[in-house]
């Protein structure tokens, strides 16, 4: 245990961030990475529970061993630290920005205080590693001769690639856009996590021996039945990126796109990738986010940063309780509001609001009419662009999933029998894909997870294919 008194004499402090007039005038992070002496305050207040709530599949489902890097950070062991988060986390760098820390909610101290500030700590120890040098390829001792395809080059395909080649087998990462990350690159603002940080881990896997096949289509581009053909598993793990739409009068209008279109728009932009389609922009403009999550609040700050007149976001549900609510009792995450960076930075939110219909004037919206569901009384905004961010309906149906005759689920995943292998022998599934939306450290688990069940698959095999050659 880092400090037997601690979690009693040290306060909760998280890291540093710009003001808001400063941040919302450039796309770079605005949060700073907790300096080595407060994560080593912060450390010491982990109680070091005798049952680690933080680190069970509802506090963290990557298994982080948490109160053992709290305690190794605290004693200035960082290259310890280091290693004991990568023992259990591919890419902690990504989950200590990006992931909403489920860790936090189930921690013990939270019961009596405010919790752990476990993800700070926890990108603290990556951005160091980096900056030390000790993130370094780990390319496989020897190579098994087999070959897997991943489809798909977000957490739980990146998570999934890592694993399989440093098991020694030959790995190739499909992925239909220009460059590799999937949503991590292009649905992700900058402002959330520089797309440097990624690149660094991308340097990591191609060093180590995983190759990527950017702007290939599979099922377009390579049919279904060369992958099959060419490699001895494929794992899917594109994602669920059907996104759910609204069905009312005027959704045709144009100014009404999907959340993920206007995000991805952004981030291309800001890369310098050519744009397809509709130039999507909120500058000069009252803006209604429908929607009332995550994505909806990266739409929030994007449109801020573009500079929009006027920024609403509106969510179906009521407001939730300001303490956790009592359906969702400690360890549970917690249903309660919440504040994000946009909401600090000029975004106005409003609940149980149902939107009926959006109008317009010469082909383009320009207002919104919607319903509040307690009082049954209706209300016209003014909208010259309307964002959808009401979630996603599961993979996106496509000629690789048609061609590879994969059968989906009542939530519209790939469907899989008890691990990960689909109704297709030699066809796995792994991430948002397979389990519908989630959380980045699901991505994560889902792919190491599926990754091990591949790799005895295919080691199984091997072992099979030498018991019939030797009794020949």
């Amino acid at each position: 245990m880092a400090d037997p008194r601690g979690f009693i004499t040290l306060r909760r402090a998280g890291p540093a961030r710009q003001p808001v007039a400063e941040r919302v005038r450039h796309w770079s992070e605005f949060y700073r990475t907790l300096s080595a002496e407060a994560a080593s305050v912060q450390g010491a207040r982990c109680m070091d529970c005798g049952v680690p709530f933080c680190q069970g599949d509802t506090g963290c489902p990557v298994h982080n061993v948490i109160p053992t890097w709290n305690d190794l950070v605290h004693r200035d062991r960082w290259r310890e630290a280091l290693d004991a988060l990568h023992a259990t986390n591919n890419f902690p760098e990504l989950t200590g920005r990006l992931c909403p820390a489920p860790c936090e909610s189930a921690c013990v101290l939270g019961l009596i205080d405010e919790p752990v500030a476990i993800r700070h700590i926890e990108q603290a120890i990556a951005d160091r590693g980096f900056d030390e040098g000790w993130v370094a390829p780990r390319p496989p001792a020897a190579e098994t001769g087999r070959r897997v395809a991943v489809v798909g080059s977000g957490p739980a395909g990146l998570a999934a690639a890592q694993q399989l080649r440093r098991k020694g087998h030959a790995v190739i990462v499909f992925e239909r856009d220009r460059r590799a990350g999937g949503l991590l690159r292009y649905g992700i603002p900058d402002f959330k996590l520089d797309k440097r940080v990624l690149d660094a881990r991308l340097a990591q896997l191609e060093a180590e021996g995983v190759v990527f096949r950017t702007g290939v289509e599979v099922g377009r581009d390579l049919h279904a039945d060369v992958l099959r053909r060419d490699f001895d598993a494929v794992l899917l793990a594109g994602g669920a990126r059907t996104a759910r739409e609204l069905a009312v009068s005027g959704r045709e209008l144009d100014g009404v796109h999907l959340a993920m279109d206007f995000l991805t728009q952004q981030n291309r932009r800001l890369s310098g990738e050519p744009l397809e389609g509709d130039r999507i922009s909120a500058a000069g403009k009252h803006v209604v986010i429908i929607g009332g999550g995550d994505t909806g609040s990266d739409c929030a700050g994007t449109c801020v940063r573009q500079g929009a007149r006027s920024v609403r976001q509106f969510d179906i549900n009521p407001q939730p309780p300001a303490e956790r609510a009592s359906t969702t009792p400690w360890p549970l995450w917690p249903m309660q509001l919440r504040f994000s960076h946009a909401h600090e930075e000029g975004c106005e939110r409003d609940w149980l609001l149902a939107t009926t219909a959006l109008e317009g004037e010469g082909g383009r919206v320009r207002r919104l009419r919607a319903t509040r569901l307690d009082t049954g009384t209706t209300l016209t905004i003014e909208a010259e662009l309307v964002l959808l961010a009401i979630g996603f309906a599961g993979a996106e149906r496509g000629p690789l999933l048609d061609a590879l005759g994969v059968t989906f689920d009542a939530r519209g995943g790939v469907a899989t029998a008890g691990g990960h292998r689909t109704n297709v022998p030699g066809v796995y599934a792994a991430g948002d894909m397979r389990r519908g939306q989630s959380l980045i450290v699901w991505a994560i688990r889902e792919g190491r997870d599926a990754a091990a069940e591949i790799d005895h698959g295919l080691r199984t095999a091997t072992c099979e294919l030498r018991r019939a050659s030797s009794e020949r």
